[in-house]
């Protein structure tokens, strides 16, 4: 049966092979999309949804807020990178055939765009709010009565913390910490003229500063001021700069605003201490290569030229912003009580089956249960793991956490078994970029209640989301599991689409154990038994099962492949859906950001369909559909993206859902659904651009995220062609 196995395996990686000859060349470059400019294309689609009407206005800035941040994160990470292999010289290729240096210009353009695209959105914002009476002013805009009011508050609340600090011979030119906003500060001395100061706009005081109402201005302070009247923070601090410079003339102030490189290279194999070396790498990254620096067009030369010395930067990052920067603060305005301009809260569902008072190691003994967050609750899962904590007959838990957020219930559960004297090990990934701090002190806090605390394989992230609870029962231990494809968080899990599996499955549970004895001990597995397990055999498997469809098709057998994931970068399994696709295979993709795979290609891509969804929720589950000639149709569940990092530099886990009825269930109303989408979905063209897919003649209007959230899917059914098959 092995060697028949093997034999069979040999034959479909020949037949996609041949099929891949057709391919000009081992790597074509026009077959391919730049993974940066493909991310910007990502990041438009979210600035799409600020533009978009559909949504509640308040909606709409927090989209603008996202949007800005998203760019924040990009220029920190991947922008940084590129700018560091450009400033060593490297002229390498990637598979899209741009060198660092040509792939930065294509970079610049397009953020110039964006950012002009941003303003303008903000301006129609900005008029839109102002109609509801949420107002965002400029200083000068502001009447007497609520400039002297707002005076009042700068000398007793940001006159006190605020600290000029000069530049000349005695004063070297002070650090710039990363995402900084700050004034350059212009005076004039009588005694010997011009001088400069940088000021920094603090962090510690809301950005946009709620203005008093004009009548109250006599006696208000600012804090029994009306919430919905603002001004900038920068702008106020502006207009009495002149107050730190006593019997000088203060000039001008022109705000500037400095990113850094983020991505700080941990060398895990010469840490004696990873907790430590960690902690200390985040405090590296306030020191990080200036990779942007965004001014202001009044900005004079000089100033800029200042700064782009001092901050010893490479002038081609520098950005003139075509309005205010720093997009991510607007986010402050989601605070406001204003429930008409914003979503409906919505009530995620619990299924029937956890309902009725049964216990749940009762009910997973029986049956599989299945969750669609944010439209099932999260409450189930934290239930599993606290009423473990709790249960007598609990005799280990073991879990990984990636990203947890404050205050996590599952984290105090964790805590509450070991309390109980239940052997309890986690495995907290250091790593999670920008998570780390929160994780060191989830990791400093378990550690003190007595948990086994692991920090994961050197030189691999820890992606996986798996918790195992291991209970004796009166026929013996049985193992209960967590599999997710989102991270324990309570608060994401309501705004984040992902999938929770729970289940007492033995094969899985027996690949559980196997798994943490690799993570938190010494082992050298080589197989699993039902799990895709990450750098070991989930890409040599993803590959095997796109080859059984392609062979299929060749074979004149039912092939289909849908996969939804966030990225798709990996330049093999690129070419192995090229190949599939080339012998007839039929192939789905939902994508979310990256796609740097070409649809469309005649001879090439032609049976490659490819969209992107953006809504409400942030579309994060990761699902692969291999119809398998329909007779046994496969449906995997997990962390994994079709990234190189994912596949080969990451501990990934993706997981079989063997219920027909729950892969019936993720088939046909949740994947068919998405597919069938015509109001937040874009189809990817073949030239790198995305259009929006629009309901067509009198085909209804199917939006996949409400129709989950009303659970309505079924309704729609029929909106999908061609079946697919479970």
């Amino acid at each position: 049966m092995g060697a028949d196995k093997n034999k069979q395996e040999v034959t479909m990686t020949a037949a996609v092979a041949h099929a891949l000859e057709v391919l000009s060349g081992p790597v074509n470059p026009s077959l391919y999309i730049n993974r940066e400019l493909s991310w910007l294309q990502f990041n438009r689609r979210v600035l799409e949804e600020a533009w978009d009407h559909r949504h509640p206005l308040l909606e709409r800035v927090k989209f603008l807020a996202i949007f800005g941040a998203n760019l924040d994160e990009f220029f920190m990470i991947r922008v940084s990178g590129l700018q560091a292999q450009r400033a060593a010289g490297v002229a390498d290729v990637a598979a899209d055939g741009l060198t660092p240096t040509e792939a930065l210009a294509q970079i610049a353009k397009r953020v110039h765009t964006l950012m002009e695209e941003a303003q303008s959105c903000w301006k129609e914002l900005h008029h839109l709010l102002h109609k509801t009476g949420i107002e965002v002013r400029h200083h000068h805009e502001l009447s007497s009565g609520e400039k002297e009011a707002l005076a009042r508050y700068f000398d007793e609340e940001i006159f006190p913390i605020l600290t000029p600090l000069a530049v000349d011979p005695g004063h070297p030119f002070p650090h710039i910490s990363n995402l900084s906003l700050n004034l350059a500060v212009v005076v004039r001395d009588p005694a010997v003229g011009e001088r400069f100061a940088r000021m920094k706009v603090p962090a510690t005081i809301p950005r946009l500063v709620p203005v008093p109402p004009d009548e109250a201005a006599a006696g208000a302070t600012v804090t029994t001021a009306a919430a919905h009247r603002f001004v900038w923070l920068e702008d106020l601090i502006a207009a009495h700069v002149g107050a730190l410079f006593t019997g000088l003339e203060a000039v001008a102030a022109y705000p500037f605003r400095v990113t850094r490189n983020a991505d700080v290279e941990i060398q895990e194999d010469e840490a004696e201490d990873l907790l430590r070396t960690i902690e200390e790498g985040v405090k590296e990254r306030q020191f990080g290569f200036v990779t942007r620096l965004e001014v202001t067009p009044a900005m004079p030369g000089r100033i800029r030229e200042l700064l782009i010395e001092n901050l010893e930067m490479d002038a081609r990052n520098i950005i003139v912003s075509p309005g205010e920067m720093g997009h991510s603060s607007l986010m402050e305005l989601m605070r406001l009580d204003r429930p008409d301009l914003k979503d409906p809260p919505h009530a995620p569902r619990t299924p029937d089956i956890l309902t009725t008072g049964e216990d749940i190691f009762s009910v997973l003994a029986r049956q599989d249960v299945l969750l669609h967050h944010p439209f099932d609750a999260f409450a189930p899962v934290t239930n599993l793991i606290e009423t473990a904590a709790h249960d007598p007959h609990v005799r280990a838990i073991k879990g990984t956490l990636y990203r947890v957020g404050a205050g996590s219930p599952i984290v105090s559960a964790l805590i509450a078994a070991r309390d109980a004297d239940t052997q309890v090990a986690v495995l907290v990934e250091l790593k999670a970029r920008f998570d780390e701090e929160n994780n060191i002190e989830w990791a400093r806090a378990l550690e003190q209640a007595g948990v086994h605390v692991v920090y994961g394989l050197i030189g691999l992230k820890t992606h996986c989301k798996v918790v195992l609870i291991v209970r004796r029962e009166p026929g013996g231990i049985r193992r209960y599991l967590h599999l997710g494809t989102g991270n324990y968080n309570a608060q994401t899990a309501r705004i984040y689409t992902d999938f929770s599996l729970m289940t007492s499955d033995p094969d899985l549970g027996a690949d559980a154990t196997d798994l943490f004895n690799l993570l938190t001990g010494y082992s050298r597995q080589q197989s699993f038994r039902k799990m895709l397990v990450a750098p070991i055999n989930l890409r040599r498997r993803i590959a095997q099962m796109i080859e059984r469809e392609t062979e299929n098709a060749r074979a004149g057998k039912r092939a289909r492949l849908i996969f939804k994931m966030n990225a798709l970068v990996d330049p093999e399994m690129i070419d192995l859906l090229y190949a599939a696709s080339q012998a007839g295979v039929q192939v789905d993709l939902i994508i979310r950001g990256i796609c740097c795979l070409r649809p469309g290609i005649k001879g090439i891509s032609d049976n490659i369909h490819v969209v992107s969804l953006v809504g409400r929720f942030l579309e994060h589950s990761r699902v692969y559909y291999f119809e398998n000639a329909g007779g046994d149709p496969r449906v995997y569940l997990g962390s994994a993206d079709l990234m190189q990092r994912n596949l080969d530099r990451r501990v990934e886990v993706l997981f079989p859902v063997e219920d027909a009825g729950l892969r019936a269930h993720i088939v046909q109303d949740v994947l068919a659904v998405l597919l069938a989408d015509n109001i937040n979905a874009r189809r990817l063209l073949p030239d790198g651009s995305y259009e929006r897919v629009r309901p067509e003649g009198r085909k209804r209007r199917i939006d996949s995220q409400s129709l989950f959230l009303h659970g309505a899917t079924a309704a729609v059914r029929r909106a999908r062609t061609p079946r697919v098959h479970t």
